[in-house]
């Protein structure tokens, strides 16, 4: 057997070491969760609050949109059930409507405790959730995941706010919070696979407001390494290579012809392209923002997603907002026809870039004037209210 001199033995150890060291995926959750910090913090809201306070705009006018929706209304009732079911598209609807509604509702009415202070809005937040918390067991159907995702990012919002903004009885809450644990994230945690990336993103969205808000450290981890191996999959950029990557949870995927046909059968790519462009501006609106709000709670955390991306997230918008803002699209460009309808969707991402790093984004801002205010569907609310020039 050969010895190794006792120095080049040091070298090797230390060389195994380092190697391994960078083999080893650190963890991103920081050492203490920062709470509220699932997509807004205690210093947005209260910026925001102090604009409605002066009627300052655009955030009164979104703030008078939120309290005139039936969202808002302190006569909602919740509709829960035990089992919901949604197939494709939402069909069967054995409760998709409902639950997605009623989440949604449930944040709505923990912004409206947040501003008023009137304590009939924090219960009303709090009768929703329990209601779902005291029914719900199981999400089915092929849409499964994505309603899990929908309806999750909602509720661990409200939850969030409830939680560490109100100091009133929330007896409840370790109900919640296991309904969260137990029926929501095992349908979300680990991705979307090789389906459409709006459902992984929104899944994922869902799942890291659900880490923040069971300070649960390993889900939080896991949102993140899912964010980072969906984004490249789903926005392209050129040094990506001669066509785009395959999200990491879809290995399957692994030739030009197999990638042309995961994105809609377009085979020419530029900076911004999404993987779903070609099918509809909406469903890739869906997929932007949901990445976009994994990046701002990662941000609320410590955790810099936005740097992390790039240009690819600015591209992205870029990309959809200039052909939603008159541009003629391109014969090379999904057959020179496009379905436009990205939706309101740019508040968060704009005032990161252009806001908080002073970067200079006018399609963008054009187009998210044109959407103001923003309301409320399936997933994402009130985020004019939230987020318009909020520098925090």
């Amino acid at each position: 057997m050969t010895r190794l001199h006792r120095p080049l033995l040091v070298a090797v150890t230390l060389t195994l070491i380092a190697a391994l060291t960078v083999a080893a995926p650190s963890s991103a959750a920081p050492a203490a969760f920062k709470h509220p910090g699932v997509l807004v913090d205690q210093a947005q809201l209260d910026f925001a609050r102090q604009q409605v306070q002066a009627g300052a705009q655009p955030q009164k006018a979104a703030y008078d949109a939120m309290k005139a929706s039936t969202y808002a209304a302190l006569s909602y009732t919740p509709k829960p059930r035990a089992v919901v079911e949604c197939g494709s598209n939402s069909n069967p609807n054995y409760g998709c409507s409902d639950e997605r509604t009623d989440a949604l509702a449930a944040y709505t009415h923990a912004l409206l405790w947040y501003f008023t202070r009137d304590d009939r809005y924090a219960k009303k937040s709090i009768q929703i959730m329990d209601a779902w918390s005291a029914v719900l067991k199981d999400h089915t159907n092929s849409n499964a995941p994505l309603q899990t995702g929908w309806s999750g990012a909602s509720f661990s919002r409200s939850g969030e706010l409830i939680k560490h903004t109100y100091g009133g009885s929330w007896a409840q809450r370790t109900r919640f919070e296991n309904m969260l644990r137990t029926v929501y994230l095992p349908e979300i945690r680990n991705g979307a696979g090789c389906k459409n990336g709006n459902w992984e993103l929104i899944m994922t969205d869902a799942a890291i407001g659900i880490a923040v808000f069971l300070d649960d450290k390993a889900a939080f981890d896991k949102a993140v390494s899912i964010w980072r191996g969906r984004l490249p999959g789903y926005v392209y950029q050129t040094t990506d290579g001669a066509w785009p990557k395959a999200p990491s949870t879809c290995s399957s995927k692994d030739t030009r012809e197999e990638i042309v046909d995961y994105w809609q059968g377009q085979s020419t790519f530029s900076n911004g392209l999404a993987q779903e462009t070609c099918r509809d501006f909406g469903h890739t609106g869906w997929g932007l923002t949901a990445a976009t709000h994994v990046a701002e709670t990662a941000w609320h955390q410590g955790v810099n997603l936005y740097g992390e991306a790039g240009k690819r997230l600015t591209d992205g918008y870029y990309f959809h907002t200039r052909y939603e803002t008159g541009t003629a699209v391109p014969s090379n460009l999904c057959g020179g026809t496009v379905k436009l309808g990205l939706g309101p969707v740019t508040e968060i991402v704009y005032n990161h870039y252009h806001n908080r790093l002073g970067q200079e984004m006018p399609t963008t801002l054009r187009y998210t004037e044109s959407k103001r205010p923003a309301g409320a569907n399936y997933f994402f609310a009130w985020e004019t209210l939230t987020h318009a020039n909020n520098p925090r």
